[in-house]
């Protein structure tokens, strides 16, 4: 409220408001933002939760006062659904339920409902397709197919994106008794379904909402698809139909078959479900461990539950995507919550005090890497602890409301949490809508083609009496075998693709082996209807068509070479790349809370091999551009120089400063609103010539990263930074000297 509302989203490392079209774009990202105070809405039920009974009101009436609908504005159908119609009914939910102990919200006649069923019918031309699946976007104002709507013209959404919308449509039919938002999330749900691939009876990612064919058929339980599995659970849950059950044990039955591969989860092609599609995971499978809580299947929920929380030991917090061996595939950190949210089911159906300790963890390493001045900011990179001027509306939402429940007693909460389900979003939605308003004639369209083992009936929700015998120990035996799986020294176990190939016949050629020169590896290749393309500027191009293989089996290898080769390609690539730095702003009122991430210089002193970093008071140079001698030496002197970018060398910069006698240099780039949000990271070249007169660290820093330290030192004066390759805690970087206590509190 003090720094950003009424804006969607709080930025909390320049302390304003994002408002859509006021900043750089951001991409997809940005579809999720509609000018009606989104973080706001998204966090009402979380107030309650946390017993923050007189705020809820509070934030009630600023919804219904200052929230208008009716944006000209482009959003993600999926996103706003989740978010917002979500958050407007799990506020009235909560709401009704105040007004009915007698205290607070006396005055309250359903405006948030309302809200929702306004939003509801805003949402609704994104359904108008021949399948029912919904658009992927919809103008608020204008809808669809409207000539000012700037949308509609999109062919693909994701399964998550269309089968994510079932507990809200129908919470918001059931509370109002409109039935026709039931019947579009049902009919868009029953469509993927009959899409699914028959064979494997799993889903792809994406998928045409015009003619239903998959276009990208590679399948797991993470980003695309996630929250379409934990709907079908849910929506039988709430809405009591066995027809969702069913559909859900049936696509459950094929994850833990072909996806499950404890205590990884990898993706697999939907029409080969025996070959893994790729050699990482992303975050979003985190969410996964809670819903096998909620199916009861206990064991594989703690295994993989404990190989992310080695990944989260190891870097701090989950990177964004991760390889089967446990490097960092994308190194953001958008501080999600789905982990915190498995933490809370395992808790609860274990009652082991261990997830307990996880938790902390989690609170302890949000307060120690994420915390800033203004709120809490995204990891930019978990490697190097650098901050992304970012809080996505979830966190609130979802985050703290999983965290306090965890450590929550009975005694705390002022209703009973069991009476409710949660959406993706963590919305509560009270379970007695089941028997509400049933405008939907129940007809059982999956048993027709369902054969499946009767033993993945046997359990639906956790009975912790059945499951853990009286023996506490339970979970911990589980999770010991796992605890060094992270580690390095840890061989990586053979994966299936190998491990299918077994004692019959090894793959003809692996990747890692082929060379372009070798006339039976071009043999081998055409086998497996593989091509060789010679581009003329000396690298060859590989390209396969499978219909041209020898044998099915061979175009399989070739496939499976192909791909082997791509992640050659981006390892070796990666490899080429250094790696990001940190510019950690240390002096008050910062205190190393600022983290910006900064690009390297293939020049000047390393700073991964100087763990200690570099560490001085800035100040900024004349000429600024740094291209001529000093003029104000005795300014640089001791100092890290401050220094625009253009009109030279980055080497000859360097140079220029050494010599004034700087001990490091920051190049802010002269690109005026350029931000490390938006663009790929910098690295600073060389000048082609000998560099190792340069002894100094020299990093780059974008406009907008730049213009926080150049803001700092209009308002402090004095502002010191360090120069590292990560991010140092506060502990580190203030060893024997006075931290000011409200640091030492808020930490």
């Amino acid at each position: 409220q003090e720094h950003a509302y009424p804006a969607d989203e709080l930025m909390p490392l320049t302390c304003r408001g994002r408002v859509r079209g006021q900043e750089p774009s951001r991409g997809d990202v940005d579809d999720a933002l509609g000018k009606f105070s989104l973080t706001l809405i998204d966090t009402l039920d979380t107030l309650v939760v946390l017993n923050k009974t007189k705020e809820f009101e509070e934030a009630v009436k600023k919804v219904i006062k200052d929230v208008n609908l009716d944006n000209d504005i482009v959003v993600s159908v999926f996103e706003t659904n989740i978010r917002v119609l979500g958050g407007l009914l799990g506020g009235h939910s909560v709401a009704i339920m105040l007004k009915e102990k007698g205290e607070y919200m006396q005055w309250y006649n359903g405006e948030l409902l309302h809200m929702a069923k306004e939003l509801g019918y805003k949402l609704l031309p994104a359904f108008n397709t021949t399948s029912g699946l919904p658009y992927p976007r919809v103008n608020l104002k204008f809808g669809v197919r409207h000539p000012e709507a700037r949308t509609g013209t999109e062919t693909d959404t994701c399964t998550a994106c269309a089968g994510t919308l079932i507990l809200e449509f129908a919470a918001l039919s059931r509370f109002t008794g409109t039935s026709i938002f039931e019947e579009y999330a049902r009919k868009a749900l029953d469509f993927i379904w009959e899409k699914r691939q028959r064979s494997s009876n799993l889903v792809g990612v994406t998928i045409n909402i015009h003619t239903g064919d998959w276009v990208r058929k590679d399948s797991g339980v993470g980003a695309g698809i996630d929250s379409y599995y934990e709907y079908l659970l849910k929506a039988y849950v709430l809405l009591g139909d066995d027809s969702f059950l069913e559909r859900f044990n049936t696509h459950y039955d094929a994850i833990m078959r072909y996806i499950s591969q404890p205590p990884l989860l990898l993706d697999v092609h939907i029409h080969k479900p025996m070959l893994n599609a790729r050699t990482w995971m992303d975050s979003l499978l985190a969410f996964f461990p809670g819903l096998q809580v909620l199916k009861g299947d206990i064991r594989p929920a703690i295994e993989t539950h404990e190989m992310l929380y080695q990944v989260i030991k190891k870097h701090n917090f989950l990177p964004e995507a991760f390889t089967t061996d446990f490097r960092v595939h994308w190194a953001q950190h958008p501080l999600r919550p789905e982990f915190a949210e498995s933490t809370y089911f395992l808790y609860k159906a274990t009652g082991d005090p261990y997830y307990l300790e996880v938790g902390k963890t989690l609170i302890e390493n949000l307060n120690k890497y994420a915390r800033v001045p203004c709120g809490f900011a995204a990891m930019k990179d978990v490697r190097t602890g650098s901050h992304e001027d970012r809080m996505d509306s979830f966190f609130l939402a979802e985050m703290f409301k999983y965290l306090y429940l965890l450590f929550a007693d009975k005694e705390d909460m002022i209703f009973d949490i069991e009476d409710y389900i949660f959406t993706t979003e963590a919305h509560l939605l009270p379970l007695w809508l089941s028997t509400t308003n049933q405008t939907i004639s129940k007809k059982n369209t999956t048993t027709e083609y369902t054969e499946l083992d009767d033993s993945n009936f046997d359990w639906t929700c956790p009975n912790t009496q059945i499951l853990f015998p009286n023996d506490p120990m339970f979970a911990q035996s589980i999770r010991e075998p796992l605890k060094n799986v992270v580690d390095k020294s840890c061989p990586r176990g053979i994966s299936r693709a190998e491990e299918s190939l077994g004692s019959g016949p090894k793959p003809p050629l692996r990747a890692r082996d082929f060379m372009a020169s070798n006339p039976e590896h071009l043999e081998i290749l055409k086998k497996m209807g593989v091509s060789l393309i010679h581009l003329k500027d000396g690298r060859v191009q590989l390209v396969q068509h499978a219909v041209q293989a020898a044998s099915s089996l061979d175009a399989e290898d070739g496939l499976r070479f192909m791909q082997e080769m791509i992640e050659l390609s981006s390892q070796q690539q990666k490899e080429q790349q250094l790696p990001p730095r940190a510019v950690q702003i240390v002096s008050h009122p910062f205190f190393g809370r600022v983290v910006l991430t900064a690009g390297p210089a293939q020049f000047g002193m390393d700073l991964s091999k100087h763990k200690a970093g570099t560490r001085g008071f800035v100040a900024t140079i004349k000429p600024y551009n740094g291209c001529s001698e000093i003029a104000n030496p005795e300014a640089v002197k001791e100092k890290i120089a401050l220094m625009q970018r253009g009109q030279c060398m980055f080497a000859e910069k360097a140079r220029n400063i050494q010599k004034a006698g700087a001990i490091g240099g920051i190049v802010i780039d002269d690109n005026e609103g350029s931000s490390s949000d938006t663009a790929p990271l910098f690295q600073m070249a060389g000048d082609g010539k000998n560099t190792d007169d340069i002894t100094i660290p020299m990093l780059f820093l974008f406009s907008k990263e730049g213009n926080i330290i150049l803001d700092a030192i209009r308002e402090y004066e004095a502002v010191e930074v360090l120069l590292s390759d990560k991010a140092k805690d506060r502990a580190t970087i203030f060893k024997g000297k006075m931290i000011p206590n409200y640091i030492i509190d808020s930490s």
